[in-house]
């Protein structure tokens, strides 16, 4: 797939507010600061269309982003320790949890997770979540030149070990690295297989 436009569209706290055309939503979610704005940015070739922030916790509402003119990129906030008050939580939880249940134009759910470090109850619980949900969803390994590479694939068999304890046949995965634009083609071309299969129209 090649992306000739990526263009910002709206951003708000309500699923029901959302684009209501009917495009295609790939959705993009990970514990904060695992490095989803500089992944979006690196997979659209556009600097600065998803802001980043060394800061966990940038992004507070669901950003919606038209590629192509035929599918939207959504951006959600993380999950996770991000600096914020509970009470910010809960609401982010809620607004991110609404818009993954009910959210009919909702494609498929890129769950992001560092490759360099092993893996985390809370990755593992909110991929459950979504499998428990019905909700279609892939993990994307991210930042994987931050580590040697057989650091990185220790890592990511630990947590396909983790991940089979609960799941009887494991999700697609993506590896990446934003750093590097390793990966892109690899996802593009995920994202460009599912449209295929919705609409030839779309990739």
């Amino acid at each position: 797939m090649t992306i000739r436009s990526a263009t910002f569209i709206i951003s708000n706290s309500d699923y029901r507010k959302c684009p209501d055309d009917g495009k295609p939503e790939y959705a993009f979610i990970g514990r904060s600061n695992v490095g989803k704005s500089s992944l979006i940015n690196m997979l659209t070739g556009v600097k600065g269309l998803a802001k980043t922030s060394g800061r966990p916790g940038k992004t507070q509402l669901i950003n919606h982003f038209l590629i192509n003119g035929s599918w939207y990129l959504v951006d959600l906030p993380g999950y996770g320790f991000a600096q914020i008050s509970k009470q910010s939580r809960q609401r982010w939880q809620q607004m991110t949890e609404r818009y993954l249940l009910h959210r009919e134009t909702l494609t498929n759910v890129y769950v992001l997770v560092d490759s360099r470090i092993e893996p985390r109850p809370i990755d593992l619980e909110f991929i459950n979540f979504l499998g428990h949900n019905g909700v279609p969803m892939s993990v994307v390994f991210t930042k994987t030149d931050g580590e040697k590479q057989r650091e990185v694939m220790r890592h990511v068999n630990q947590f396909k070990a983790a991940m089979s304890e609960d799941w009887e046949s494991l999700p697609d995965m993506i590896m990446t690295s934003a750093a590097t634009g390793f990966g892109r083609d690899a996802l593009l071309a995920h994202i460009d297989s599912i449209n295929n299969s919705l609409s030839p129209t779309l990739s």
